[in-house]
């Protein structure tokens, strides 16, 4: 099946980003708007507390459950925002391996943020994303 996600790499911008910086997707690829993807358990209770590689993993995992629902995958997304309840840098890194490994050549422009806090008790990562999918 064809993609409707074309990654966008600038020569005139740095290479040590892990990511593309920017991606395009044809006006007849069907959008998919995620909400947030949180580290929750099946039950609603926080998975892997006080872990953020385990919080980033549990969320992807709730991400892929999502796209599967609206008849996508990890190829699809267009965009991530990744967000980190840490003023550490460290944990921000920690969590964004986490994605990047799961994306791994597909590597979608992303944003990685720290913030206060997030929704959930124990809380600790939230991901985001933008989907697109050319329908047959």
């Amino acid at each position: 099946m064809p993609r409707a996600v074309k990654l966008i790499r600038s020569t005139a911008l740095s290479d040590v980003a892990e990511y593309a910086y920017a991606a395009t997707a044809p006006a007849e690829a069907r959008l998919i708007f995620l909400a947030g993807a949180c580290p929750l358990n099946e039950d609603g209770s926080t998975a892997a507390v006080g872990d953020y590689a385990g919080q980033a993993a549990k969320a992807l995992d709730n991400m892929k459950t999502a796209l599967a629902a609206a008849g996508a995958d990890l190829e699809d997304v267009i965009s991530t925002r990744v967000l980190v309840a840490s003023t550490r840098q460290e944990d921000l890194v920690t969590a964004w391996e986490v994605v990047r490994d799961a994306f791994g050549d597909h590597d979608v422009p992303s944003t990685l943020l720290g913030v206060t806090v997030l929704g959930y008790h124990d809380q600790l990562v939230e991901i985001e994303g933008v989907a697109a999918v050319l329908d047959s």
